[in-house]
């Protein structure tokens, strides 16, 4: 087919705008060296001034989470305890009798009363109810639900009661699955990073793809305490077809700012692997042909996990797929430049800025490398953007508009010297995760040979001023040469 008639933004710099694209099989046609059976077929889609981009990717999303949050008590409007417990307490009414109440997303930093079991179980009576922090790093149980104490669990005892006691069926979470995939694919998705490894992961995307047509590609990342069976198999990063491939081994450096367990510099916070323990698994990984994906949010986390990459480098040639540090929410100064010289990527999440803006101000105040965006891609480093769902919603466009406006609502921007230009975000959202996953040659820009994985939007972002970049909607998604949202013809 030829889409026609409007504007092609390819992001790649030798030849960034087409006011046509065509699209043979999977691949964009034409050009030097494409075989000449490789032709568009006679169908024209008339584009009617619209923007073709090159398909979103979300390079950290928890997407099997994130799909059953959808049916959950959502929590992240609540700016009290009175606030929280009334949702809950209307969920609650809703439900069948003996269901778990499920929920996510609350944040107590700034409630004058924090959340209790006690106070829970005056919402939820006997029915068991167990809600998620907005960063997934505590729970808030009832008594019902085996809440002791003030009823909230945290880091390691939240993850190992959420494996022995919160896991929904496989059919439930492909259920899940299936229906949040057409959101995603509404919101221009061709692709993600899934860190929801620990959860069987691999084996849901598995069965769902053998139940339907895959609606984006999977980079399935693993936890590292795999790494023995992945290596006693040969299995490298990269295996796999191309909608489903093993990715990197995730490994947790600290907890989270939220549940105030980032580990800083000054000593506070919780460690979770050590400096000398990250380099060990680094160097296994490496001679597996494993790529690392550390999740680091403070700066002596982020410091540590530095150091353990510079540390743990030797004479081995690098892996084609770079290692990465995830979040990368605060960095002191002096490491802002580390991860581009080290070659370790930033996988970022430009949601985290506004949306942390409070709670960061009254941990980190006047911290200059607090999500600091502008600055690490002035270093040249690997910066792509995901959204951490469900931690943020999975939403590369609202991703985008967060990292140039650096604002959520009616606010000024919040520390607007760090806000990326459209052009940066772009990049981190739609061409940076396939280097990530070493598809640079393969998809992220629209050229002749790549995938055609597109999106079509409503419009020109690069013509509008920042403030209007919100309204910008998305219209179609075509992954492979195939749409899988919203086929034309369009009004």
């Amino acid at each position: 087919m030829i889409l026609e008639n409007g504007l092609i933004r390819t992001l790649d710099p030798q030849l960034p705008s087409a006011r046509a694209l065509a699209i043979a099989g999977e691949l964009v046609a034409g050009g030097v060296g494409v075989h000449e059976t490789a032709l568009a077929s006679p169908e024209r889609v008339d584009l009617r001034g619209r923007c073709v981009l090159p398909g979103f990717n979300d390079a950290h999303v928890h997407f099997p989470t994130w799909a059953l949050a959808q049916d959950e008590v959502r929590l992240e409007q609540a700016r009290s305890l009175d606030e929280a417990l009334a949702l809950v307490e209307r969920a609650a009414a809703a439900l069948p009798a003996g269901a778990t109440l499920r929920g996510y997303g609350w944040r107590d930093a700034g409630w004058s009363e924090p959340p209790s079991r006690e106070s829970l179980d005056g919402v939820t009576g006997g029915r068991p109810a167990v809600l998620v922090s907005k960063d997934s790093h505590a729970l808030w149980l009832n008594s019902a639900a085996g809440g002791e104490a003030d009823g909230i669990l945290r880091e390691n005892e939240a993850m190992r009661f959420r494996e022995q006691h919160f896991r929904p069926t496989a059919d439930e979470t492909l259920d899940a699955m299936r229906r949040a995939a057409k959101v995603a694919s509404a919101r221009g998705v061709t692709a993600i990073h899934d860190f929801d490894g620990a959860r069987g992961a691999l084996s849901l995307f598995q069965r769902l793809h053998e139940l339907t047509q895959p609606a984006f590609r999977v980079w399935q990342t693993q936890p590292h305490r795999r790494l023995e069976e992945l290596a006693a198999l040969g299995i490298r990063s990269g295996f796999g077809d191309h909608f489903l491939r093993l990715g990197h081994l995730k490994v947790f450096m600290d907890g989270a700012l939220g549940s105030r367990t980032a580990a800083m510099l000054d000593g506070s916070g919780v460690t979770v692997t050590t400096k000398d323990g990250l380099v060990e698994i680094v160097r296994a990984a490496e001679a597996a042909g494993v790529a690392v994906a550390v999740h680091a949010i403070g700066d002596g986390a982020n410091r540590d996990a530095l150091d353990a990459f510079e540390q743990a480098r030797g004479t081995r040639a690098p892996l084609r797929i770079p290692h990465r540090i995830e979040h990368v929410q605060c960095l002191d100064s002096a490491d802002l430049p580390r991860p581009a010289a080290l070659r370790v990527a930033a996988s970022v999440q430009f949601s985290h800025a506004p949306s942390d803006r409070d709670l960061a101000d009254r941990a980190w105040p006047d911290h200059p490398g607090a999500y600091a965006y502008r600055s690490l891609a002035e270093t040249d480093v690997i910066l792509a953007n995901g959204s951490d769902a469900p931690v943020e919603e999975l939403d590369p466009w609202a991703g985008v508009c967060a990292g140039v406006l650096r604002t959520l609502d009616e606010r000024p921007p919040w520390h607007p010297e760090q806000a990326v230009t459209l052009a940066q975000a772009l990049h981190a959202t739609c061409v940076a995760p396939a280097r990530l996953t070493g598809d640079e040659r393969r998809r992220g820009r629209l050229l002749p040979g790549l995938l055609a994985d597109l999106v079509v939007l409503d419009r020109d972002p690069f013509a509008l001023e920042s403030p209007e970049l919100p309204a910008v909607s998305v219209v179609a998604t075509m992954v492979g040469g195939r749409w899988t949202h919203n086929p034309p013809p369009w009004d």
